[in-house]
């Protein structure tokens, strides 16, 4: 592709508002400093551009939407510690106790009457050892977060930059305005139907999960002003909510900072032919044939909200997340696509920010270039599937049809809280207590222990070959890696 000139210069993105300053934490700066593309402005791409900027590298992303972050507080995030130890590792736990909430307890009543089956209160033990806190914040102030924080660490952010065509080799990318722009690695977090990932996984026909979700956020003075409701938002004891019923669930949560809680409200059913964008929103009327013989609380909730009707799908996960020049690689949900408004898909994309800068703090040659994304893959791919499946089984456990399995569920569930334990503790609920080891799990620990077992070897290796005078054949070492 021949350079194009452009009379308007790259430009860092103005901001609306004056960025913090913030302490952030050390890192270990690359050796070598390589220029990074990210295609795409998401949270993924955000994260991205916030972690390699701490480990030296030149970041440009490039988004298509001129005002990408928005202001909207349509959409409500459930964080957990796996999540929030990672901010706190980048010096930034202060930024998000300020725009989100702890999360103490979990609440689990019947959908169809508000039978109370139990009460999950997170263990201030298990919590300290995650290194994070459970925490639920808006999409757009988490966004807005990572935006800021890129920004100030010298990531460049472009916007109205839609890319149209990415060269062979991956080492440039072309804008539709015919602007090209050079890279040592693009990264792709342009989404699940974006362009990095149709290089990489061309056919990609979506599969249905059965499931259709409802979701809103709303503004929590309507929600204070009604006593039946108020409850939600109680600030002593900050709780998530869920609701067992059959074929159809819901979850709502407290977001946002402590002196200014919204509610998430997600209410889910069996799919009956939802579109698998954004762009569907119900009035109340609309929504009110789904609510139908709910409990009380949640027909109200109906009645407030404006939820976006979208169809819960499952993606492939493509073979390859790496391209075959060693140049491209895919994250978040261009590599791992998770279902809407699940607990586990954004924090997916924190780790994956989290272990692709690890692994390029570690860079001193162009030739550990390639070697780095596949161990990237290698160390995501098995846990993101696994998570994924924990998350859609999490909602159809929430949905099961009732019969005697759900009535033996409800029961040992309830005869839990009457002996004043948590519902979901001991292994006894299986499909819950996965949970609980997924907290513990540390993506900077995880990219170490490959450069302690894998990068160093790699290393010695090339430096006993060179010694001896033989070349090292650095693409078949990564294949064995890859199989090892």
């Amino acid at each position: 592709m021949a350079k194009v000139q452009i009379p308007h210069p790259v430009y860092t993105l103005s901001l609306p508002y004056r960025p913090q300053t913030r302490s952030h934490a050390a890192a270990k700066k690359a050796t070598l400093r390589i220029r990074f593309v990210i295609v795409g402005g998401g949270a993924a791409g955000l994260a991205c551009a916030v972690a390699l900027r701490r480990v030296g590298h030149q970041v440009i992303v490039l988004e298509k939407d001129l005002n990408f972050v928005g202001s909207s507080k349509r959409r409500g995030i459930r964080m957990p510690p796996n999540m929030t130890k990672i901010f706190n590792y980048w010096g930034m736990s202060g930024d998000v106790d300020d725009i989100g909430t702890p999360v103490d307890r979990l609440i689990i009543s019947r959908l169809e009457n508000a039978y109370l089956l139990g009460i999950h209160q997170w263990e201030y033990e298990l919590v300290q050892e995650a290194g994070g806190e459970f925490t639920a914040v808006s999409h757009y102030r988490l966004r807005k977060l990572l935006l800021e924080a890129a920004v100030e660490l010298g990531a460049v952010i472009r916007t109205n930059a839609e890319v149209v065509e990415i060269a062979a080799d991956c080492r440039s990318l072309r804008l539709a305005s015919g602007e090209v722009i050079q890279a040592d690695v693009i990264i792709g977090a342009d989404g699940n139907r974006g362009l990095c990932r149709k290089l990489l996984c061309p056919n990609d026909p979506p599969n249905g999960t059965g499931v259709m979700l409802f979701d809103s956020v709303i503004p929590g003075d309507s929600i204070r002003a009604d006593p039946e409701l108020s409850s939600l938002l109680q600030r002593e004891q900050v709780s998530q909510w869920a609701w067992f019923g059959h074929e159809r669930a819901s979850l709502c949560c407290p977001i946002g900072p402590s002196q200014d809680l919204d509610l998430a409200f997600h209410f889910y059913a069996i799919d009956d032919g939802a579109t698998e964008g954004w762009d569907d929103i119900l009035s109340p009327e609309q929504f009110a044939p789904y609510l139908s013989g709910t409990e009380p609380r949640i027909q109200k909730l109906g009645r407030l909200a404006r939820p976006t009707r979208v169809r819960m799908m499952e993606r492939t996960f493509p073979e390859e997340w790496v391209h075959e020049t060693g140049r491209l690689v895919i994250v978040g949900s261009a590599a791992h696509p998770f279902p809407p408004a699940v607990m586990y898909g954004p924090s997916m994309s924190l780790e994956d920010a989290s272990v692709l800068a690890k692994l390029f703090s570690h860079l001193g040659r162009e030739e550990q270039i390639r070697s780095f994304l596949y161990a990237f893959q290698n160390l995501r791919e098995g846990r993101c599937q696994s998570n994924r499946a924990l998350d859609i089984g999490n909602i159809k456990f929430m949905m099961v049809p009732t019969g005697e399995m759900t009535e033996m569920r409800d029961k040992m569930m309830r005869a839990r809280y009457d002996q004043g334990r948590n519902v979901l503790e001991d292994g006894t609920v299986a499909q819950w207590d996965r949970n609980r080891e997924l907290f513990g799990y540390d993506a900077e620990d995880e990219a170490d222990n490959w450069w302690v077992q894998w990068g160093l070897l790699q290393e010695r290796a090339r430096a006993a070959h060179l010694e001896n005078g033989v070349r090292l054949d650095l693409f078949a070492l990564d294949v064995n890696m890859r199989i090892a």
